[in-house]
């Protein structure tokens, strides 16, 4: 719609009292206002006026009204939004027969955290039966002390605080100072409605109860160390240590063992019943048919040969720890004269210094250097002249 203006004022008057609510009456005059002394001027002299300001619809709010950026009066800017959460539980009683319980629950756990920590100081490892005990007791009061503030926590949130419903909208992740502001309020309200602060009692038995279990890693990180050193790349075979059976732990002969096809397991005498030491010195022998090793006249390890100085009456001994990851090879097949790992399978041929034929292994098994005693038992004559075992090991 045009709006064609030749008086000059008139439609910018018009303008004015329609954005301020006002409205001509039928004989010029304005809804609480007196008439315009140059309106009724130009209307009595018979001048044509102007185009008139579009009236307002009866019913339609007023534009001013609508449009107006500032504050009504007595307004004094946005009001706080109301309480989110509620200050306290909705049954006192209920919730102070709660904070006792688990108030009893957080002094239990800190008890059992104690008793971890004096269980791991009073319960060593050197036997089966002390492994078995202090198992037990660090496992026990480890769950005991878990289990109690587990229970405490969720007895808590349960009884203690408010039970509500809360919907967050998706937001930005960027927050402008207003939405922090109101997280501060909420945490603020969350922190009260928790009953943290209002109970000392739980405040400070929530934090005795983990005492124990910040402490305990301290206690439990001496035995990280020492570090192993060199101690992987021997084992306790030397010169003159004789070969027992394993199982029957007594000395045995070449001629008790002539059989061809044959293989035992041997430990070193004097550590026997040690389990540290046969980690690493369990040994096996094979008994051969003559001129069925290959063998190099080195006094060294050959690959793919067997020692012949370190062999007696055609018994050779080699490692039981296979050399991939430690587990016991000792399977064999006489046709073949294959030694076989029976966790991955691993396959040394006996016969040509347990060089490795199938499987993950990458190394052969090592050859123990024998021979025999002054009473005819078969001895060591030296350890072992690589490391045992996974071949990690052998660069720690």
């Amino acid at each position: 719609m045009s709006n064609s203006n030749p008086s000059g004022d008139s439609g910018d008057t018009a303008w004015q009292e329609y954005l301020t609510g006002g409205s001509r009456g039928a004989h010029g005059q304005s809804a609480g206002h007196q008439a315009d002394p140059s309106a009724s001027a130009s209307t009595s002299s018979g001048e044509p006026e102007g185009p008139s300001a579009p009236r307002r619809v009866i019913g339609t709010p007023s534009p001013a009204t609508s449009r107006t950026m500032l504050p009504q009066a007595g307004h004094h800017g946005p009001q706080r939004p109301p309480r989110e959460l509620p200050p306290g539980p909705e049954d006192p009683i209920k919730a102070k027969k709660a904070e006792r319980i688990v108030a009893t629950l957080f002094i239990l756990a800190f008890l059992a955290g104690l008793g971890f920590i004096a269980s791991y100081e009073i319960f060593g490892a050197g036997s089966l039966t002390k492994v078995l005990r202090s198992n037990l007791a660090l496992g026990g009061t480890l769950s005991l002390s878990l289990l109690a503030l587990a229970a405490g926590a969720t007895i808590w949130v349960r009884n203690v605080m408010p039970t509500v419903e809360l919907t967050e909208q998706r937001h930005l992740l960027a927050s402008d100072p207003k939405d922090k502001e109101e997280f501060k309020e909420t945490w603020e309200e969350g922190t009260d409605a928790s009953q943290f602060v209002k109970r000392p009692i739980l405040r400070r038995t929530l934090i005795a109860a983990t005492i124990p279990l910040g402490v305990a890693p301290i206690i439990l990180l001496r035995d990280t160390g020492p570090l192993p050193g060199k101690s992987l790349e021997h084992t306790v075979w030397r010169n003159g240590l004789r070969l027992l059976v394993y199982g029957t732990n007594r000395p045995i002969t070449p001629a008790e063992f002539a059989s061809p096809g044959s293989i035992i397991s041997v430990v070193p005498e004097g550590f026997q019943n040690d389990d540290d030491a046969l980690a690493k010195a369990a040994t096996v022998i094979i008994k051969f048919r003559p001129g069925q090793m290959v063998f190099t006249t080195e006094n060294h390890p050959v690959p793919n040969k067997v020692v012949e100085n370190w062999t007696v009456e055609n018994i050779v001994a080699y490692s039981k720890i296979c050399t991939h990851v430690g587990c016991p090879a000792a399977l064999y097949e006489q046709t073949t004269h294959h030694i076989l790992c029976p966790c991955h399978q691993s396959t040394f041929d006996a016969a040509q210094g347990a060089r490795v034929l199938f499987g993950p292994a990458t190394r052969p098994l090592p050859q123990l250097p024998i021979g025999v005693d002054s009473q005819g038992f078969l001895i060591a004559t030296g350890d072992f002249p690589v490391p045992v075992g996974p071949s990690y090991w052998e660069r720690s």
